[in-house]
Parts: C-alpha cells; structure tokens; sequence
C-alpha cells in the first residue's frame, strides 16, 4: 500500500465492530470446534460444554450490564455506534441463533454419534428400559427424593425464590377427587394449581443406570429422574404436566469501595445478592405448556424476548462431565504431560540457575512446576528474607499457597496481594485472603477502585554479593491447574532493573508510593497506554521513513479505541500489522483505505490462547514485550497491570518463535475478512501447521536436547484473502 497520508476519521464508529457481538463470533469459534468431525467425538461434547458455559457468562456479566444501562437510561452509543438498547436487541437475535446451532450440533450429530459408539444418554424418561425404569424409581425413592422440597404456588404461597443458574421444575397439579381433607380450595372446585422444586446441585447429575442391548453405557439426566417421579410429591395431586426450566441473573458485584470500611465484608455481602438480581434469561423446553410458561414469566418478571426454547437438555454444561467418562480414550485426544525445562534439566538449584541468566517458560508446553517451585525453594532456604506476590486466581489445593504460609511460618516477610474483585473467585479467595492471615502473611487488597490483575512475583535473598532480588513475572495467574489448559508465557529473571521495578510495583500497591519513572517495566492505568502509543508511533516513523514498520500482537481481546485507532493510522502508513487476537476485536482487517496492512487470526484449540505478546521490529533493532494486560480500556485503565521486555536473546528467539509458528497455523486459525467474518484457510496442497500440536512437539524434542527450531528468525506473511476457502461448517 503507498505511504500516504490518510485523512479518515479513525475512531469513526463505521470503523469498529460491537464488543459483545465480536465475542457472540468467538463462541462461535469454539462451538465449531463441536462441530469439527475431525475431531475425537468426546473433545466435541467438551467444546459444546465450554459453549453453555461461557454464554451463561456472557448475559450474567456482559448481557446484564447493558440491562443496567438502559434501566438507567442510558443512551451513549459505544465504539460501534449502538446503544445498550440496540444492542440488547442484537445479542438477543444472535444468541437465539447460537442456541439454535447448539441444539442442532448436539441433537443431529453428537447424540447419534455417541449412540453408534455405545453411549446411550436418556433425554426423555420414556426411554427407559424396564430394567433401567425400576432402577431409575429406586434411585429417587432412596437418593433423591429426601433431598426435594416442593413449593406450591397460590394466594397464600408466592413464588419461591428461584436461584440463579440452578436447573428447576414446574409442575401443573389438579387435585384428586378424593384427596386430602386438609387440603382445600377457596373455591372448592378441581382447578389446576402449580408447584416448582429446584433439581438438587448436590446430586450428580449425570446418573449412570443400567446397560440397555446394544449399548456399552446408559446415563440419565437427574431432572429426567425427578421428572418420572413427580407424582411422589403431590400425592393428592394428579400431574397434568412438568417442565424443566432455568433462569440466569444479574451477577455483576456494584459497590461503593470508598464507602466499604471493610472490603472483605463488603464483598461476601454483595456475593450473597447474586442469588436474586434481576432475571435477564429464562430457559424452558421448547414444548412448554403455555400457563406455566405464563406463571414463569409473570413471577420471574421476565420479558418474552428473554425466554429462550430450548430443544434438549437444558444447561449443556453437563456435557463437560460426560466428556470425562472412563473407557473410551479412543473418542479423547491424548493427553498430553508438561515437559521439564530445558535449564532445570542441567541445574535443579533454581536460584543458581536463574542467576546464569533470564529463563523462558512457556505453558503448558513446558511444566508450571519452576514457579512452584520458585516460592516453595523461598519459603524453605535460610538466606531468603521476604516474598512478595499477586494473586488474582489460584487453584482449589493451591500449592503455591501452602508455600507462602510456610514461608510466614519460617520467619519470612510475606507479603500478598489477593484481589478479592476477581469475578466468579471472590469467594475463593475470601478464603485463601484469611487463611494466609492466620498464617502470619501480610495479606493487602489492591488499591481502591482498581483491580490487580498483574501476575509478579518478588523473592529478595541474601547472598555473599549482597542483597539479590529474583523476580517471576508472567502472563497467566499463579494457578497450577490452569497452568496445564492455558497457553502463558513467563521468564524467571535477577536482573538489577527489574528488581528495582518490582519493589516499587509493591510499595506501590501497598502503600501510596508511585515511582516516577520505570526501568524495564510499563505498568497500568498510569504509563502502560502511552507506552504502548510510542512504540506504534515509532514503527509509524519509520515506515514513512521508507524503512520497514512491523508489528505484530498477541493477545486475549482488543477493544479499546484509541489502540485500534492508532492501529489504523500506523496501517494507512504503510506499518505491516498482525494481529493474534483469542476472542473480541472491534477492529475490522482488511478494509480497502483503512485497513489493508492489518491481518486479525484467532486460534481456538485443546489449550485456550492466553499469553500477550507484542512485538517491534524497530528498524531492525527488535523489542519484545510480555504480560498480562490485552488492549482494552478495562487492562490500560482500570487495573493494575505490567508489561515486562523479553530480553535475553534466546528468551526474544523463543517469543518470536511462538508468533511465527501462529502466524503459520492453517489447522486451528481463523482469519478474520473485511466482513467481519471469520474464515479458515484452504489447506488443499499445503503443509499443516497446528500450532499447539507443534509446541506440544517441540517441548518434547527439547525436554532431552538443546533444539534450535525456535531461533527461526523471519516471520512468514499470512497466506492472502484470495487463498481463503468460502467457509467451514
């Protein structure tokens, strides 16, 4: 493209796609991963599970601020023009288009493929066998039915409180002739009354019963169970009918941290609340009965254009355990174990190792143990005198944990800081904020109306050089069990600088100390956005310079105006721009006098794509940057984040290394069009790269031996528009 000046407005809404839309076309993504017959039948119900799960996400959070807004009578368009009103209407219509796609994948393709391989899964009670039937009323009589509690509906009895996300029952009841004298109607005649009770969460709800012919398993749905039973609830009651229904609310915490004198207080109040916010979803089964339909909708306050029919199981999130059964590895991908790093191969004493230079990890390719072991070696050696750390999310047995309280235990300085704000984990780390306390670790929350969402460790050690600070930093949470799911980069470092910075960074968070400038790292809300600005201006200058500009981006989602708007300016100049975006991006590639030199991918595999990493070709003089912030307002604005430089020279060759090979996936890459749409490439000729299968590949060469296919130097262009397939099912 000629570098000229181009006159566009770039923050014109025309130019940006709607947040919430973008991320509808990422579940997408991963619903296709369901629909992939390439795919082990086992890892598609997987993918269809995590489909339900991220959507129940989506409106309780995303679906249920817009509802904020627009009760509140907000009209500000957002980057793409729309208000909370039209968007609403938008995620409405696609979602129900989703849902539809959901069904369909699992009704006309999984159901019948798990069907040929001998899973037999009950949707409706009717199915049962004879065997399995008796099995099935045994089961309720003796495991369920003393856990139920029905609750009528009429005059005198309201609608019960019906939580959020639970799987419920709503029954049409008539009186039997011949029933109850204590049971009386005001008008004394038979009319029809109603009930709900709420399907046990404490149950399982995937029952395995007994083996039908021609089948190797037989499962039941526990809401198909209680449903065959009802009657045993209402026994003066006949059943006309009983539907399964599910309603999903507002679970975004609002509160006022100036005003909580007790933040941890605060936080386990407003958790409490979650079970009753204002409904913004209603699911039922599609063949519904229209009153109880109508009960629901009056009682729930819902809208009509919130309920959604649903042709199947409700809550396909049931799935995730049917993925996990035993005895068909044949229908699961392999498993895969993380290799050992390549430095603690040679050298098991990490403090030692560290100081011979910066080390790269990358997971789950490479095992998370390092970091691990990073605080438990801490914690235990006599010359460490504190430890400094963020935690955002841990695991459930988080031995990460169980290696600082130990540390307090050892006479160690320890400070934590545990963000309480970390959505679907305050309660988690409610819990890990106290137990550390008891332990004798100075636990501290953040800053005031900030999330920290860093990811730094800081270990200060004595030694016969004197003081040495050894500093983890990373692109993922100190989480040993999504540490082998997620894809992260991080470096083990002792470099003076970076030590220095991750001082300031706690004294920062710990007190009211901000360092006036920084030495390696660039940190949110403050420094990071114009970092990031200067280093675009740069490749910016260059390119008019009639030097090569490059950029290329790695990250969860970009959303935020003034990044994409600079991205553009930096396209119209002739900056070649490649972007490896997981989930939302409101910029649109490809567009004629906008966007030529910018490409968008999104890789959606077994691993889910978590690092951030950004990269500058600086005239020849390359910089690389990690962390934990994506370029959305909420990461440069609204929380505590650090942007780290990758600069060892082998640590910069395996980062670059990483973009290559993801710039080159042809299996598991989408691309994004001037559309909007995304599209995967044609890969008729052409040789296959997967890039997680290949890093899978590479961490296996490497664990044993020094391999040298990561120091590839060139980044290969992505394959043009016009090599592109029309679309895959």
């Amino acid at each position: 493209m000629e570098k000229t000046e181009n006159k566009n407005d770039y923050k014109d809404p025309a130019f940006y796609e709607n947040r919430e839309l973008s991320w509808l076309k990422f579940n997408h993504r991963i619903l296709n991963e369901a629909r992939d017959k390439d795919i082990p039948l086992l890892e598609r119900t997987k993918f269809l599970a995590i489909t339900s799960s991220n959507l129940d996400e989506f409106f309780m959070v995303r679906v249920a601020s817009l509802k904020d807004m627009e009760h509140a009578g907000y009209k500000k368009p957002d980057i793409a023009g729309m208000t909370p009103t039209e968007q609403l209407k938008a995620i409405n219509e696609k979602s129900k288009e989703f849902v539809n796609l959901q069904y369909s994948t699992y009704n006309r393709s999984l159901l019948p493929l798990m069907k040929k391989e001998g899973i037999q899964l009950i949707d409706r009670f009717e199915d049962l066998n004879q065997e399995q039937s008796s099995f099935v009323d045994h089961y309720f009589q003796e495991n369920v039915y003393p856990v139920l509690t029905p609750m009528a509906v009429d005059a005198s009895r309201p609608f019960p409180l019906v939580l959020n996300k639970t799987l419920n029952i709503v029954a049409k009841i008539k009186r039997k002739e011949k029933g109850s004298k204590l049971i009386k109607l005001k008008s004394g005649k038979n009319e029809e009354e109603f009930a709900t009770v709420q399907v046990p969460s404490v149950l399982p709800r995937l029952i395995p019963i007994p083996v039908a012919e021609g089948y190797t398993r037989s499962f039941i749905l526990l809401e198909q169970i209680i449903e065959k039973n009802i009657s045993n609830l209402f026994l003066n009651y006949d059943v006309v009918c009983a539907f399964p229904y599910r309603i999903m609310r507002n679970a975004d915490l609002s509160f006022d941290e100036d005003e909580a004198s007790d933040l941890l207080k605060e936080i386990e109040k407003q958790l409490k609340k979650r079970q009753w916010g204002e409904v913004i979803r209603l699911e039922v089964e599609d063949n519904v009965d229209d009153g109880l339909l109508n009960l629901l909708i009056d009682n729930l306050n819902v809208k009509r254009a919130d309920v959604f029919y649903i042709n199947g199981p409700i809550d396909l999130t049931v799935l995730m355990k049917l993925s996990g059964i035993s005895g068909y590895d044949n229908l699961k991908e392999e498993g895969y174990t993380p290799k050992t790093n390549t430095r603690f191969k040679k050298n098991p004493n990490i403090f030692e190792e560290i100081k011979r230079g910066d080390i790269f990890l990358q997971h789950p390719y490479e095992s998370f143990t390092p970091v691990v072991d990073f605080i438990r070696t801490a914690a235990n050696d006599p010359d460490v005198l504190a430890i400094k750390q963020t935690l955002y999310r841990v695991s459930g047995n988080s031995p990460i944990i169980a290696a600082l309280a130990k540390a307090a235990e050892n006479g160690k300085q320890v400070t934590v800081l545990v963000e309480l704000k970390a959505r679907f984990d305050e309660e988690n780390n409610i819990s890990w904020a106290k137990m550390l306390e008891k332990a004798g670790c100075h636990v501290i929350y953040g800053i005031v109306g900030l999330k920290t969402h860093c990811k730094i460790a800081l270990v200060v050690r004595r030694e016969e050089e004197g003081i040495r600070r050894y500093v983890h930093l990373g692109t993922g949470n100190y989480n040993d069990s999504t540490a082998k799911l997620y894809t992260d980069c991080g470096i083990l470092t002792c470099r003076e600088s970076i030590g220095e910075d991750a001082t300031a960074v706690f004294n920062m968070l710990s007190g009211y100390s901000e360092p006036r400038t920084w030495n390696k790292l660039f940190v949110a809300p403050i420094w990071m956005r114009n970092k990031f600005i200067s280093l675009i201006d740069r490749e910016i200058y260059h390119a008019k310079n009639n030097n090569r500009g490059l950029i290329v981006a790695k990250m969860n989602s970009l959303c935020d105006v003034e990044m994409i708007a600079k991205l553009y300016e930096a396209s119209a100049a002739g900056v070649e721009i490649h972007l490896i975006v997981r989930g939302i991006c409101c910029l649109k590639a490809g567009v004629k006098d906008l966007s030529e030199n910018i490409h968008v991918s999104s890789i959606v595999g077994t691993f889910l794509e978590h690092a951030r990493i950004f990269y500058f070709y600086n005239n020849g003089d390359e910089e690389i940057y990690m962390g934990s912030a994506d370029w959305m307002p909420r990461n440069l604005e609204r929380r505590v984040e650090i942007i780290f430089p990758v600069e060892d020279e082998i640590g910069k060759a395996k980062a670059k290394h990483i973009l290559e090979v993801q710039l080159r996936d042809n299996v598991k890459a989408y691309y994004m069009q001037p559309d909007g749409e995304y599209i995967r490439l044609d890969k008729r000729g052409k040789k296959l790269v997967a890039s997680q299968r290949q890093f899978c590949e590479e961490a296996g060469r490497n664990e044993n031996t020094e391999n040298v296919s990561w120091r590839e130097r060139v980044f290969v262009p992505i394959l043009a528009p016009e090599e592109n397939q029309e679309g895959d099912e």
